[in-house]
């Protein structure tokens, strides 16, 4: 009778807290939603930058974006203009 106490003591404790046991599951399934959360934010990320090359693509020139560009990687402006940069993340549209 022990023994079986034992056997089964022993195999629900690792159900609950083995390796690959209910505890793993749910930290797992934490985990995945941190990633998967983090899959869109860079999927979001890179629809902007897609966007952005578009508007500066030969086919389909967005001359204020050019000129953005033109002022923030070459910092380049006119003598009577105050350029302000800030770091705002572009709005993902759908």
């Amino acid at each position: 009778m022990f023994t079986l106490m034992f056997i089964m003591f022993y195999l629900a404790f690792h159900a609950v807290s083995g390796e690959r046991g209910l505890l793993a599951l749910f930290r797992e399934t934490r985990s995945l939603e941190v990633v998967k959360a983090q899959l869109a934010d860079v999927k979001s990320q890179h629809q902007a930058l897609e966007r952005k090359v578009q508007l500066l693509s030969d086919s389909s020139l967005d001359l204020d974006l050019l000129d953005e560009q033109v002022r923030r990687v070459l910092g380049m402006a006119n003598k009577n203009e105050i350029v302000y940069f800030t770091d705002e993340k572009i709005p993902a549209s759908k």
